[in-house]
């Protein structure tokens, strides 16, 4: 089989290798800087496992611990940043919770509705990366790694500094969080007022922040908040502190544990896959063992599968190698723990093959669909994907979501 690369693709002509780097950079706005990091001296984040350390939450009317954190703007950032206005609202916070983003607009509308009131906001993300599975990130396309807060600050355009602890959660122990999100006001002594939920009702367009506003308001005025309103339940995801790491271990050994598979089918087994008379969102890789940009994209796929796998969503690869190259493709598979669906096509005819597929294809690989129930094709990824966005298209699909 030769191979030849046409416009970034793989095709049956000669063989060369060809690999795509994309760097996504984003930053936030913020507020109340410190110091802008050089390049040479800049945070690099290094999350680790940490011996257990205790956890206990503020109680109203503790002093707020300092903390020096980094930014997602390229800042360090300490209480004393904020201590020019007379109430500080501290949310902590992260990319994956489905809470967590239900929450992010009414803490921005906050932010807008308080901006030229006495009052700083900011946001601290407490949870380790390691200390998140890929089937946590269910409601998400992000984890909770540095990088991808940048990417979420620049999606939801944050109006407020966000900030990092989840290397060895230093600052978050201090504060207790018990779940994101877990907001913290403070007024102009930085003394607690309020630890709690942002409101009662966690669904998009549902609450306006009332207990937090409340929050605001009395701390504003110098008031104390009445006994059962300023301490509330924080509901949400449980907080990812980075000695919690035994489960996600467990979950990762056992992943690579399970059995890999490979069946051959025909063009008219094909043509029923691609059809999708399931009750699934489909997403569907055509590869082989001799594409370079395959071979390298594809654990993307893997984590996908166990990112979605338990909601209305399945994978299914599709190898497009010779028949008779079945060991080849089975161990290709079995290095990569691909325990899901597998396939080879049963048919050297490449060109037959591209009939059963259409969608416009020219026949390069690799090509990835996304097809919703009854065979509408939603999204097509003609060679290599884009992991984060095809993250965030499957997740904002209909029948996925971020909320439910």
């Amino acid at each position: 089989m030769k191979l030849n690369i046409v416009n970034g693709h793989w095709r049956f002509t000669s063989i060369i290798s060809v690999i795509s780097v994309f760097l996504f950079t984003a930053c936030g706005s913020s507020e109340g800087s410190k110091e802008t990091v050089s390049e040479e001296e800049g945070f690099v984040p290094n999350p680790k496992v940490v011996s257990e350390k205790p956890v206990e939450t503020l109680a109203i009317g503790d002093k707020a611990p300092d903390f020096t954190l980094p930014g997602i703007d390229g800042k360090y950032y300490s209480l004393s940043d904020f201590e020019d206005k007379d109430v500080l609202v501290i949310n902590f916070t992260c990319n994956h919770c489905p809470t967590a983003q239900a929450y992010e607009d009414r803490f921005s509308d906050l932010v807008k509705t308080y901006s030229d009131k006495d009052v700083h906001f900011v946001a601290i993300s407490p949870n380790s990366p390691i200390a998140v599975l890929p089937e946590e990130l269910g409601y998400s396309d992000l984890n909770d790694d540095f990088e991808s807060m940048k990417l979420r600050a620049k999606h939801k355009n944050y109006n407020y500094p966000y900030l990092y602890d989840g290397d060895e959660h230093h600052y978050s122990t201090l504060y207790g969080p018990t779940a994101t999100p877990h907001v913290f006001v403070f007024d102009k002594d930085r003394k607690l007022t309020y630890q709690g939920r942002i409101d009662a009702s966690e669904k998009p367009g549902t609450g306006q922040a009332e207990d937090v506003k409340f929050a605001i308001e009395q701390t504003l005025k110098g008031e104390p908040l009445p006994s059962d309103k300023a301490k509330t339940p924080a509901f949400g995801c449980s907080i990812k502190w980075a000695w919690k790491n035994e489960y996600t271990i467990k979950v990762n050994e056992d992943w690579k544990k399970k059995e890999v598979t490979l069946t051959k089918i025909g063009l008219d087994e094909l043509d029923q896959l691609l059809k999708n008379d399931s009750e699934n969102l489909r997403l569907i890789n055509f590869w082989a063992t001799w594409c370079g940009p395959c071979i390298v994209e594809y654990p993307e796929f893997i984590e996908l599968q166990r990112m979605y796998g338990e909601r209305d969503f399945e994978f299914a690869s599709v190898s497009l190698d010779s028949p008779d190259a079945e060991e080849k493709v089975l161990k290709f598979l079995r290095n990569k723990y691909s325990a899901t669906t597998n396939y080879l096509v049963n048919s050297d005819d490449k060109y037959a093959a591209i009939d059963v597929i259409k969608n416009d294809w020219d026949g390069s690989l690799p090509l990835t669909l996304l097809i919703e129930p009854g065979g509408n094709v939603y999204h097509k990824v003609p060679g290599t994907i884009n992991a984060m966005e095809l993250r965030k298209i499957i997740v904002d699909h209909p029948m996925i979501g971020r909320y439910y």
